[in-house]
């Protein structure tokens, strides 16, 4: 009996790649295995993309009295003069190294040039620098997490 050739690409592997997009918010994956080739894309919106990005820090709201908490409207990252996006695609480190202090913290102030993160992207650590001087509010991306040009990342005000 001979073998007949595999024409249809295994159903598990095309859920864990659909997986690991939700994971990781990327938008598309691709691999080679065995010479067969698997891309799995999700849907992108052709106008300018739309940031939905709960911040994972922010400072207090200095005006307000202590002890009173101020009910202040989330910053909408993508409005602020402030903002700092990614200038490539890659994966978001806070510090130069594991364990060690990292660059920037919520509260922060640096200046124009400072160091605020790195992004490693084809095994090369690209620093990213802070555009102009100013206090960090807030940090919109987590240690580790992959990023996409154009992603916010920081906000310094």
């Amino acid at each position: 009996m001979a073998k007949t050739p595999k024409t249809l690409v295994d159903r598990e592997l095309i859920k864990e790649l659909s997986q690991l997009l939700d994971e990781t918010g990327l938008t598309e994956i691709e691999i080679e295995q065995d010479g067969a080739r698997v891309r799995v894309a999700r849907g992108t919106i052709a106008a300018a993309p739309a940031v939905a990005v709960a911040p994972l820090h922010t400072v207090a709201n200095p005006v307000a009295p202590a002890g009173i908490e101020a009910a202040a409207a989330p910053i909408d990252p993508a409005k602020h003069p402030g903002l700092v996006v990614s200038p490539m695609v890659g994966t978001a480190y806070v510090a130069p190294e594991p364990g060690a202090k990292p660059f920037i913290e919520v509260g922060s102030k640096v200046k124009a040039g400072d160091t605020l993160l790195i992004i490693e992207a084809m095994k090369t650590m690209n620093q990213i620098p802070a555009p102009r001087a100013g206090t960090v509010i807030q940090v919109l991306f987590e240690d580790g997490q992959p990023v996409e040009f154009g992603e916010p990342l920081v906000i310094i005000e």
